[in-house]
């Protein structure tokens, strides 16, 4: 079985945690994470580009000139799509639709290769009795840069996802202003944020809700 050290707020080793097996010591799948990465980027994407019609341009619908007479083509309000500044024929709407599917299965199995690859390469660090903290952001900035100097793999400059056990308003507000810090639910983890996420901090009860959520 997986285990790691625990530090307090101190920044002290308290001891060893025992990590679920079925997290943090599954089959590494590069390939998987690497198509579970791609889905949730693409599925982050809108369909921004939007053009009007010539029934959306604003302006008057009054015929331009007269029907006959003038030798010229027929024409009715000037913002027909032939004219400059008139109305686009065929072009984008705002509705197209870029979301990608991947099994529940292959999710999983990509989450835990992610949380097994991070394990293997000592970037996962367990802390207690950080629910207690002032929601001070010099506190939190203190605590985060000590444990990254304890990590052998992680440098001054190194990202750190801190994985709460719920939404505690008190670790947010400490954690918020500090930008290479990003704090996020542990039911809301995937294979992207933890690809992405640098040092991942679980507070202790993490892991719990951790298993609670992902597994079977």
């Amino acid at each position: 079985m997986p285990r790691i050290d625990i530090y307090n707020i101190k920044e002290e080793k308290t001891g060893k945690i025992q990590l679920p097996e079925e997290f943090f010591g599954a089959v590494v799948n590069k390939q998987l994470m690497a198509q579970a990465v791609r889905i949730y980027l693409a599925n982050q994407r809108k369909a921004r580009a939007k053009t009007k019609t010539r029934g959306e341009v604003t302006g008057s619908g009054i015929k331009i000139y007269r029907q006959k007479g003038t030798g010229r083509a027929r024409h009715g309000d000037r913002y027909a799509p032939i004219f400059v500044g008139g109305g686009v024929t065929h072009g984008p709407r705002g509705i197209k639709n870029r979301r990608l599917k991947m099994s529940k299965k292959m999710r999983r199995k990509a989450f835990f290769s992610a949380l097994t690859s991070k394990f293997k390469e000592k970037k996962i660090v367990v802390i207690k009795d950080l629910e207690k903290i002032n929601p001070k952001t010099k506190k939190m900035a203190k605590i985060m840069q000590n444990l990254k100097f304890k990590i052998k793999n992680c440098n001054a400059k190194c990202k750190i996802c801190l994985i709460l056990p719920e939404a505690l308003e008190n670790v947010m507000r400490a954690g918020r202003n500090i930008p290479s810090l990003k704090t996020i639910q542990a039911k809301q983890l995937n294979t992207y944020e933890v690809l992405n996420g640098g040092l991942l901090v679980f507070m202790k009860s993490s892991i719990k809700t951790l298993k609670e959520t992902f597994s079977k």
